[in-house]
């Protein structure tokens, strides 16, 4: 039986500051451009999304600073770890993003997966900065979830 859509395989990468730092208003999963060596790094986890950031160039989404470790056997075949790669969404999608994106709104990658079909996807949201206020009511209701969830 093949294994239903949309569903993931187990790997998945989060950017937990990006939850804190921002507010989500819109969510898409998008495909990248990645090399041999790189989604077998991927594959074994060594990826790390904290100082990523996602910017658009001549109506194409970039991903900056996305740190992919070296593969152990890729020998001269290895990729380079920060490189900029290139994320694929539909043309429908980029018109609502570029719309969409105001002063002050980023695009944030907020996690990466493995999908069913054994492709690396990223999820990104359209995002607003928090202020320092919101920041500590975020700490403060998790503070209470945490305390409730103890008794």
């Amino acid at each position: 039986m093949a294994a239903p859509k949309n569903k993931t395989t187990g790997l998945v990468i989060r950017n937990k500051q990006a939850s804190f730092n921002y507010t989500f208003l819109d969510k898409y999963t998008a495909g990248i451009v990645l090399t041999g060596t790189e989604i077998k790094s991927i594959r074994k986890a060594k990826v790390s999304l904290q100082e990523a950031y996602c910017y658009l160039v001549q109506g194409e989404l970039w991903i900056k600073n996305m740190h992919i470790a070296p593969y152990e056997q890729g020998n001269i075949y290895n990729h380079e770890e920060n490189r900029e790669r290139k994320l694929l969404l539909t043309r429908k999608e980029l018109n609502k993003l570029t719309k969409n994106k105001e002063k002050g709104m980023t695009i944030a990658p907020i996690q990466l997966f493995i999908d069913a079909n054994n492709r690396a996807k990223l999820e990104i949201a359209l995002a607003k900065g928090k202020k320092l206020y919101d920041k500590r009511q975020h700490i403060k209701e998790r503070d209470l979830q945490r305390e409730l969830s103890r008794q």
